[in-house]
């Protein structure tokens, strides 16, 4: 009789402890999300990024930039940039992180600023252009438990074509803080 006072309270606790847990493991999270941290702070420029994860070595996404500021520095006023990256993995323990290599297309369209050159003065000039731009970008990116990302990323693309106001070669960079889903 004691035996069952003691096993009623333990299945008591085994059934209203069972319940299932939803966790998603990184392995299974194949969607992430970015935003371009250092042109966010430099200057009202904004850089949205979204990646899939189609393997552990192979992921492709589109950025978006968007300068709210036309008048600054940054000769981009928008740009679409679709991308494939190929990682080479330090761990086995999940993929789509670490240090990797990135082939990028780009349509931008901005405004560049032209001398024109008189007898005694220089003037300058807002030239508007739209352009496509090939390029390479290398990087590495940091993954934690929770999902958060942590990328560094440089590039450089060449114009394709032959466009008067664009420049003949594009940047691409920057630290993006974001999260895995």
């Amino acid at each position: 009789m004691k035996h069952y006072f003691l096993v009623i309270p333990f299945l008591c606790c085994f059934f209203t402890f069972a319940q299932e847990k939803e966790n998603k493991s990184l392995d299974t999270k194949k969607h992430e999300i970015k935003v371009g941290a250092i042109k966010l702070l430099a200057g009202p420029i904004l850089e949205g990024t979204y990646e899939y994860i189609y393997s552990k070595d192979f992921t492709f996404g589109s950025s978006v930039l968007i300068d709210f500021q036309q008048n600054n520095d940054w000769y981009e006023n928008f740009s679409i940039t679709p991308f494939a990256r190929f990682y080479f993995q330090e761990t086995q323990e999940y993929g789509a992180k670490g240090f990797f290599v990135e082939g990028f297309g780009k349509f931008a369209s901005g405004d560049n600023y032209v001398v024109s050159t008189n007898f005694s003065n220089n003037t300058y000039e807002s030239k508007k252009f739209t352009v496509g731009v090939l390029g390479l970008s290398v990087g590495k990116k940091w993954v934690n438990h929770s999902g958060f990302v942590l990328e560094t990323l440089f590039g450089v693309g060449r114009t394709l074509g032959n466009n008067t106001y664009a420049p003949d070669a594009f940047l691409r960079g920057d630290l993006s803080i974001g999260y895995r889903f």
